[in-house]
């Protein structure tokens, strides 16, 4: 079996800069425009069966704004009559009313059980939909540029069997055929998950293929993969032409074989069940160790063959050639005091820990983990008395020592990383095998962008106090480049307790971010200065210059959908929607 190989993201040292001073204040006044809904955008609020931090992630923080990345003078929602509603921007001053451009069935508003609808620009000609019921459309748009009226023709619809919320699509000719990939977005209860959340989280892959015949255009699923795993991604993006898939994501993501039966399922949940029961259970004393099996059948003495040597243990039951429990010990044992007996239904083995090596073991076979280590009660007092001071209600319980040695409470937000395990996988495409793996460790992910619609959207991650913007390049050997540095972003990010919503201009002339009210925040990138400046510290020139901008918006509802451009960043509310305008000059 091939093994993913691990990767690293290699830093541009060009791209970063260590004189970085910080951002300097703005009060010049942001040009702000703002545009009333005839209809509210079409939020749908958690139910009380998604109560999870999953359904949060997903549903509960949508981006409700959408971007048309070919064309970015364009932003779309959907509106409570179910209409896709298009304002387009080539004027700030001359601002028109959003315009309808498709409407969804009247009979979706009164359903119940329902997400948000969701929508995706698969190319400058295609959209991929969602109704938020189970229903996906694939759409003719025509040209959208210069807000172009042509009608959006529904070629494909099919009805799947739950709700979704589409992540990415792309459009791509093979063989002379157009096909078209999407990738579904689906929280689902799990019954097999009793300690966890009872949840579990499904991206299905599903291409649509131009079967059309004598001139009729008919599109049909071609193939449905599905991808589980129990965490939601930070990203999920398909490879142009279909290649393979990356994911970001807290906890990993496996394949789920098409075409389960429901005997199939039963078998599972058999084997789920077994699987839960340890090979064997194992307890310590400084003085020794005592490890039981349990036996499922009759054995005899003769059955059983146990071998001691001073690091390394060998059990088998009636064929000495296939042990089930065989490797190095953790330290040395007795093994010539060491000995086994048969109690019931039960095989017990004493090791005898060497008396220089009279200590507690964290494990008993290296690397093995099949066993579950019981802790003997008297042993968790002790432990626990030993702890104490690091749980004691007292900051300070030792009066010897001035301070407590840790105290969190002086740590900042932006030092503590929770997701320490999120990783970066890429499946391949016909064998949905995991190719690469990046472990990103305390690389916390903070958004993403489409930087060229041709390619892959970008991701952003924190390196220490920058936020560094990663282009995906699938066909190169460095599958990933560093094309920008966001300076201090990722400190800035993490001192904000309100933030909702990150962007970033695709030409990466700044970056921005929103609360849940009110207040945007943007951050431009260091440009030239026109006038002489002096740094009071050290008495040196100053050749250029980063600026923080503040825009308070006139609303009090909360922010629904956030955007952002070269030149503009949208806000949306459920009533309006604002247009800021990111002036280029300095």
């Amino acid at each position: 079996m091939e093994t993913a190989a691990n990767c690293s993201l290699r830093i541009k040292r060009l791209l970063l800069d260590p004189r970085f001073e910080g951002y300097k204040l703005s009060l010049e006044p942001l040009a702000c425009y703002q545009v009333g809904l005839d209809s509210p955008v079409a939020e749908v609020k958690l139910r009380d069966d998604q109560y999870t931090l999953e359904h949060m992630r997903a549903f509960g923080m949508y981006n409700y704004l959408h971007l048309d990345s070919w064309y970015q003078d364009n932003v779309y929602y959907v509106d409570q009559l179910g209409r896709v509603m298009n304002l387009s921007v080539t004027f700030d001053t001359a601002l028109k009313k959003p315009r309808e451009v498709f409407r969804l069935p009247a009979d979706l508003i009164a359903c119940d059980n329902r997400l948000c609808a969701s929508l995706h620009f698969t190319s400058s000609t295609w959209v991929t939909l969602s109704d938020g019921t189970g229903r996906l459309y694939l759409i003719q748009t025509g040209k959208r540029d210069d807000g172009s009226c042509e009608k959006w023709e529904i070629l494909f619809s099919e009805e799947f069997e739950t709700p979704f919320i589409i992540v990415h699509s792309l459009s791509f000719v093979q063989s002379d055929t157009h096909s078209v990939s999407v990738l579904l977005l689906r929280i689902e209860k799990d019954e097999l998950d009793a300690q966890g959340s009872g949840f579990h989280v499904s991206l299905e892959w599903v291409t649509i293929m131009n079967t059309s015949k004598e001139g009729e255009e008919v599109y049909e699923v071609s193939k449905r993969r599905v991808l589980q795993g129990k965490s939601v991604p930070h990203y999920a993006a398909l490879e142009p032409g279909g290649s393979g898939l990356m994911v970001i994501s807290y906890k990993p993501y496996s394949l789920l074989q098409n075409g389960e039966t429901k005997q199939d399922e039963n078998e599972k949940e058999k084997t789920e069940a077994n699987r839960k029961e340890p090979l064997y259970y194992w307890q310590q004393t400084e003085d020794d160790l005592i490890i039981t099996f349990r036996l499922h059948e009759n054995f005899t003495k003769e059955d059983i063959h146990v071998s001691f040597s001073p690091n390394h243990l060998s059990v088998a039951l009636k064929d000495p050639q296939f042990p089930i429990l065989k490797g190095d010990l953790f330290s040395l044992i007795d093994h010539e005091n060491s000995t086994w007996i048969i109690k019931g239904n039960r095989l017990e083995i004493i090791l005898i820990k060497k008396e220089e090596e009279k200590r507690l073991w964290p494990e008993l076979i290296v690397g093995d983990s099949r066993g579950e280590f019981i802790m003997d009660p008297a042993q968790s007092v002790t432990i626990a008395e030993q702890l104490m001071y690091l749980t004691s209600d007292e900051m300070n319980p030792d009066p010897n020592k001035e301070n407590p040695p840790c105290n969190a409470q002086e740590l900042e937000e932006c030092d503590i990383f929770l997701e320490d395990s999120t990783s970066l996988c890429r499946f391949d495409g016909h064998t949905m095998k995991i190719t690469h793996v990046v472990n990103l460790g305390s690389n916390q992910y903070l958004f993403s962008t489409v930087v060229d619609p041709k390619e892959m959207p970008c991701f952003c991650l924190r390196h220490d106090v920058d936020a560094l913007l990663w282009q995906p390049r699938p066909d190169q050997q460095d599958r990933w480049e560093h094309i920008s540095t966001f300076n201090a972003l990722g400190y800035v990010q993490a001192s904000k307790q309100d933030k909702k919503f990150m962007a970033c201009a695709p030409d990466h002339s700044y970056s921005a971010l929103c609360e849940c009210q009110r207040r945007v925040f943007i951050y431009r990138q260091p440009s030239p200065l026109t006038t002489v400046l002096y740094n009071r510290k050290e008495g040196r020139q100053v050749d250029q210059l980063a600026k923080q901008m503040v825009a308070t918006l006139e609303t009090h509802d909360p922010f629904l959908g956030f955007q952002a451009t070269n030149e503009r960043l949208y806000v949306l509310t459920t009533k309006a929607l604002f247009i800021i305008k990111v002036s280029n000059e300095n």
